[in-house]
Formats: structure tokens, sequence, C-alpha cells
């Protein structure tokens, strides 16, 4: 984080209104792919709508970093399990840009039950001159053609269709909780409570079961997966959390059942701080690898901790996100924001995480200056290019002018989902329905 970072100006927001907003559009997934050019939401109405940024114009420079909606398409619908007796939600869970091969775009997009390969093109140009049909679609009589054409291609509006190319379902007795494409580009894990499934993105009638913690009695089951990511270079390799708070390396080259792990890395308890909430607290939602595959961030309720794999015994850091709720978990508890699933980012060098918090908060954390920075995502700063001023939370004692207590943040208002630009200071932040696109200051 240069020291702009805490001046970030806006650079763009999609915004509902929210006295329109219904369940269906609070935005549950956002993903930048491995350019940069486009950015996926998925909602809980089974929605994806992706963003492409605009080109850079000489007349309008300051607009290269704007992303207008580029295609919107409805993935997922509502399903019922007849024999489970089950509405199963349309809501997306997770999305995953495949790297780009072509000039089409793939992305795989899953809600609680069915992971699907989404192929977005673009059509330009459309084919007339058939022999056997007229400009109309209908059928011409035979026996009327009594010369051949050669169809030609005429140009067209610009169309982006998107395309179910591939549906992997029947593999997931618990809800899929994330969902990652191994770096051979050839396979993709889906993970829900008890198991992780290895599938190749050809095959959709079998899936390969390389995790089950799924014990013979239920009754004894202690914990559950929470989040599994390959790692980015290594294609054997791939990490999963747990609710307990460890996190377990695995490697696929060791059995085909990756039961037993050859990394275990856990903090060990500092029983003075013991209470009725460590274990929820404890619970980690998010893991994600560095882009040099080193490290590993792991997001649990109140802190984000970055491990080296070659240290399994103890983080290598770990940054307070909001310790000022620590004294607040018992209502945390009774109004259920305990069990909130906060996401974590790498910057693309590495060099800065961010994750969510309450009242539209997010949190950078500079890991060589070791600064960090509350930033506030709100229709009020939501002006095009407006400059972030930093937030503070004041916790008893006298409360300065710019500070906001802790006893009047809005836990309803809460930023889980955020991604971050694989090469350039470009973030986005979902605020319960709204998309915020952020950007380093631009003078």
């Amino acid at each position: 984080m240069e020291e702009e970072s805490d001046t970030r100006k806006i650079n763009n927001s999609f915004l509902r209104d929210h006295n329109y907003a219904t369940e269906a559009d609070i935005i549950s997934t956002v993903e930048f792919n491995s350019s940069g050019e486009l950015l996926a939401t998925g909602d809980k109405g089974g929605r994806v709508v992706v963003f492409q940024r605009e080109q850079e114009s000489k007349s309008q420079p300051q607009r290269r970093g704007e992303y207008n909606v580029y295609s919107t398409f409805q993935s997922h619908e509502p399903e019922f399990d007849y024999l489970k007796s089950l509405e199963i939600e349309e809501k997306i869970n997770k999305i995953r840009w495949l790297p780009q091969q072509n000039a089409a775009y793939f992305l795989l997009s899953t809600n609680d039950k069915t992971v699907k390969l989404w192929k977005i093109s673009e059509r330009d140009k459309r084919p007339e001159g058939y022999n056997l049909k007229d400009e109309d679609g209908r059928i011409r009589d035979p026996s009327t053609i009594t010369t051949l054409r050669v169809p030609v291609l005429q140009p067209m509006d610009l169309m982006v269709e998107a395309t179910a190319r591939r549906v992997f379902s029947n593999a997931h007795t618990y809800h899929i909780n994330s969902i990652s494409v191994n770096s051979d580009l050839q396979t993709f894990i889906s993970t829900d409570d008890l198991r992780v499934n290895l599938w190749n993105l050809e095959i959709t009638d079998r899936s390969f079961n390389i995790v089950d913690i799924k014990p013979a009695n239920m009754e004894e089951l202690t914990e559950v997966i929470t989040s599994a990511e390959f790692h980015p270079q290594q294609c054997h390799t791939f990490a999963y959390s747990s609710s307990k708070g460890s996190i377990r390396l695995c490697d696929m080259r060791q059995a085909a059942l990756c039961d037993k792990h050859c990394k275990y890395f856990e903090e060990p308890e500092d029983p003075s701080t013991r209470s009725f909430f460590s274990e929820i607290i404890s619970s980690i939602s998010d893991v994600k690898f560095s882009h040099n595959g080193r490290f590993l961030m792991t997001r649990d309720y109140l802190t984000v901790k970055v491990w080296d794999l070659q240290m399994e015994n103890k983080p290598l850091e770990t940054y307070q996100v909001h310790d000022y709720l620590r004294g607040k978990l018992c209502s945390l508890y009774e109004n259920d924001c305990i069990f909130d699933k906060f996401e974590c980012v790498w910057n693309g060098s590495d060099s800065v995480i961010m994750t969510g918090s309450y009242n539209n908060f997010f949190r950078m954390f500079d890991r060589n200056t070791k600064r960090d920075v509350t930033l506030e995502a709100s229709r009020e700063n939501s002006k095009p290019r407006a400059i972030l001023k930093p937030r503070k939370v004041c916790v008893g004692g006298k409360r300065r002018k710019d500070e906001i207590s802790v006893d009047s943040l809005d836990f309803s208002k809460k930023i889980l989902h955020t991604t971050w630009h694989p090469h350039e200071n470009i973030i986005a932040v979902a605020a319960t329905n709204n998309l915020y696109i952020f950007q380093d200051k631009v003078n």
C-alpha cells in the first residue's frame, strides 16, 4: 500500500435502490478473471452478472478503469430434491474463472448442489443465404430450388451469449461451500461440509472423492470442512480448512484418498482467553494461497492469519480485523452474526491483504509497513471519483468527531465478499445488494 492507499478513489459503483431490493438481489460472490478485464458477481437469485473493463480512449483516458455490464444470465434455478423433501436454493455460492485459452471466456458457478461450466462468447456475424431455409428460417420446398447458393457471413450488432457447456451434479450430499480450478487447467475440486470431490472439466457423470471426513457415526462428528483451494502452481497440492481453526495441506500423489494430510497448520489456543465462543470464532471461513504459492491466508471471525507453508506450528502474521467486537460476542451470537463467513483476498504482489467487516467497513493490511486502514463502502461516498477517508471505531471513552462508536455499528450492513484485480490496485467490494469498485488515486 502506497502513501495514497488510504485515500482511494472510487471508480464506479453499481447500485440498486434499497427500497426495491429483494433478497434475490443480495450479492453472494464476486471474482475477477485472470486478466482483470472481466468481473463476475453472483447473487442469491441465481443470476451471474459479468462486467467488462472500458478500453482506454485518448479523449477520455480517465475512463480506463470503469467497468460496465457485459453479460447477465440466469445460472441456477430453484430446485426440489424429492427424495429428501428439500428445496435447493438458486443462490450462487462461488464463481471461479478458467484462464482464457481463446476468444471465449469460461467460468464455473455453483449453488449448494450443482456446479456449471459457462461459456461467454461474442457474436458479430450471422450466416445468410441458406439453400434449404428462407430468410425467416422456414424450410423451403426442395422442388423450388433451382440453383445452389454459398451461404455468407453478414455483420450484425454485437451479441454476447452465455451457454452452459457442462453440468456437474449429483455428487454432494451436503452443501457446496467452495470450488477451485487446478493449475493443470483440466480438473477442479468442489467442497462440501464433509467431502472434497475432484472433477475433470470434460467429464460430468463421475467425480473422485479425495477427502472424506464423515465418521461412521454422525454423533461423533466434531468438525466440518469450511473451504478448500488448489495450490496456484503445484497441481497435486491443495489445502482445506476446518471449523476447528486448522488447515490441512494434502498431496494427491501420496494416495487416492487424501485423508492423511502432509502438513497440518494450527495455532495452539491460549487457555487464558478460552470462552464459550472460542470454538465458534476460531472457525475458518476462507483460505487462500498467495500468488507465489509460498503462503496461506486464513480468515476467522476476528482475525486474518498468514501462514508460511514451511512453518506449521504458528502463523507468520496475525492481523486483528475488528478486535473491538470481542466484548460483544454474546449479542453477536444472539443475532447469529457470529456465524457470518467473511472472505479474504491478496493483492497482485501478495504485499497487501483485504477483508470485510460490519457497517460496510473493509480492512486493508500492508504486510511490509504493518500499516492498516479501515475504509467504508457506502452510498454517501459513492459519487464517481470521490476519495475514501479512513474510518476509526471508538471503543469506550471519549469519542472524537471523526470516529464511530462501536455501539452504533450496523451489523446488518456487512462486507463478506471482496476481490482484488490480479495486476492493478483495483478492488471490488460487495455490500449487500450493491457492488462498489475502487481504484488507487489517479492524479
